[in-house]
């Protein structure tokens, strides 16, 4: 329906002021609406057009990019999800849960460190990953006192990061797809594998989380939030309605939560294994079918009958009586609706760089044409990946967009470091996907925590940043080592660790000065 027009350094002015403004004034919809209008502004412009015409490009392109399969099947998933969530709720699953948990974790470390571990267990897809670990460990962190912006930096650092270095996951099939077209690796399997060891920013992600969660050794904004939710209690929860209802007394134990999640997986995983072709007779092994499912549509299925399952468990025990569990849907489709219309304008602002804009390519053509020594390659690859992803708010378009430029910049510069530099490709699409504002995996991750959107997004950047940095230094090792694995490694983790023993004690040491100038 629409061109792209080459528009250069214009390209990139939509996300960018997107994101600023979203910072700035703390309010993300209208931040992605004004992006959206400027770049169908540069495009109308850039095609001869009015505007008049804006309105029709900018919503034509929302409609087309909403109905696309895979996008609108998300929009079910969260609506089943929501749906889900609420039944649970209402018939006292959720407080059942948080009792049980609160007797078998001690304290803010075991809660956290298990969040962590759900985060991980949930490998298959990073949307499933975000919503449902935020909705069983919910109840948990809060008897803890853990600010949901800290519970929201766990889902999304267990989510993506997860999921990337994952060989069987949603990730692993877009990203060995993509690395076996170039024709560079024998399959798609042993092309996502051999970029594991060098994804450094998605395994320091993890580390980095674990080494929180068991020292407490935050900083920054997230240290000001943690110490506001354990002195005064305020976690900062947005979805008080429901945190009301969980409360409420009600019949349901801790199998009217464990069954209905654990159908939810079930289910999502065999819909994977069935729209993949694992059961069609053509001999597929389980990474092949993974690697060819239509993960959306199975989260889908999964979620309709982990909903049927739970009406089974609920209705015949009379938890809920039929008018409540069929009201409780609507209910819970409704607290999606936040999350439907920033994924919506995400969306947008993404297919107007990408589809419209030509963002990936002009910015793909700068790297191409640089000439930069061979040993900074995979450092500036990561660099430039990072921006494009954050611009654009998808590390899949970036990957899919950045790959086949990275191959042949390697291919006639340094193939040595091919599998360094694509490592550095993916790298940085996660991390700038992972605290870009209008990243829908960050967007999910708030969601599932119930915490404020750019209150996530201001307390995450600068735990990501710190890693990024580590993995840039890193990527420069790797680079002038010519892939030199374990002095790469000793670098990266060696400066994550100093890195946050020195922020937190700088952090600290602010906290106390203001507290004490707050006393006198």
């Amino acid at each position: 329906m629409f061109e792209t027009v080459d528009v250069g350094i214009l390209s990139i002015i939509p996300p960018m002021i997107a994101i600023v403004l979203a910072l700035i004034t703390k309010e993300v919809i209208s931040a992605l609406l004004i992006g959206i209008l400027s770049g169908t502004l540069i495009y109308v412009v850039s095609i001869g057009g009015g505007l008049v015409e804006m309105g029709t490009v900018a919503f034509g392109l929302m409609a087309e990019t909403v109905g696309e399969p895979g996008k609108f099947n998300i929009i079910l998933f969260l609506g089943l999800l929501g749906a889900l969530v609420y039944v649970v709720t209402i018939a006292g699953g959720s407080r059942a849960y948080g009792n049980w948990a609160a007797t078998k974790l001690k304290s803010r470390r075991s809660a956290q460190l298990a969040t962590s571990a759900l985060g991980v267990i949930i490998f298959v897809d990073d949307y499933f990953n975000c919503l449902t670990v935020g909705t069983v460990m919910k109840p948990v962190t809060d008897k803890y006192q853990i600010s949901r912006a800290k519970l929201a930096y766990i889902i999304d650092s267990t989510a993506a990061p997860v999921c990337i270095i994952a060989p069987i996951s949603s990730w692993a099939a877009a990203v060995g797809s993509t690395l076996y077209e170039t024709g560079a690796f024998q399959n798609e399997l042993s092309a996502f594998v051999a970029t594991i060891p060098y994804n450094l920013y998605a395994l320091l992600s993890i580390l980095m989380v674990i080494i929180i969660s068991v020292t407490n050794l935050d900083f920054g904004s997230m240290a000001r939030v943690e110490q506001r939710a354990t002195e005064t209690g305020e976690l900062g929860a947005l979805d008080t309605e429901l945190e009301e209802k969980i409360l409420m007394d009600g019949k349901g134990t801790i199998w009217d939560l464990i069954v209905p999640i654990s159908s939810l997986i079930a289910f999502s995983i065999l819909s994977m294994l069935q729209n993949g072709g694992y059961w069609s007779g053509e001999g597929l092994t389980l990474s092949e079918a993974f690697g060819n499912c239509d993960a959306s549509a199975a989260l889908v299925m999964g979620a309709f009958w982990a909903l049927v399952v739970t009406f089974l468990l609920f209705i015949p025990r009379k938890l809920i009586d039929f008018k409540t569990f069929m009201g409780g849907i609507g209910e819970g489709i409704k607290t999606m609706v936040p999350a439907y219309i920033i994924l919506t304008l995400a969306w947008t602002i993404g297919a107007l760089c990408q589809d419209l804009l030509g963002t990936g390519l002009f910015i793909g053509e700068l790297v191409k044409s640089s000439s930069i020594p061979v040993g900074l390659i995979p450092a500036m690859i990561f660099l430039v990946s990072a921006l494009l992803s954050f611009s654009i708010g998808t590390a899949w378009g970036t990957f899919g967009i950045f790959i086949p430029i990275v191959v042949m910049i390697s291919q006639y510069t340094a193939p040595e470091l091919m599998v360094v530099t694509l490592s550095a490709t993916l790298a940085g699409s996660v991390f700038g996907d992972h605290c870009s504002p209008i990243s829908d995996t960050t967007i999910l991750s708030s969601t599932g925590a119930g915490c404020d959107h750019i209150s996530h997004v201001s307390t995450q950047m600068l735990y990501a940043m710190l890693v990024a940095a580590c993995s840039f230094i890193g990527y420069l090792v790797a680079g002038l080592s010519y892939g030199n694995l374990p002095l790469t490694w000793l670098t990266s983790v060696g400066l994550l660790i100093g890195s946050l023993i020195v922020f937190h004690r700088i952090s600290q040491a602010r906290i106390t000065k203001l507290n004490f100038s707050t006393s006198d």
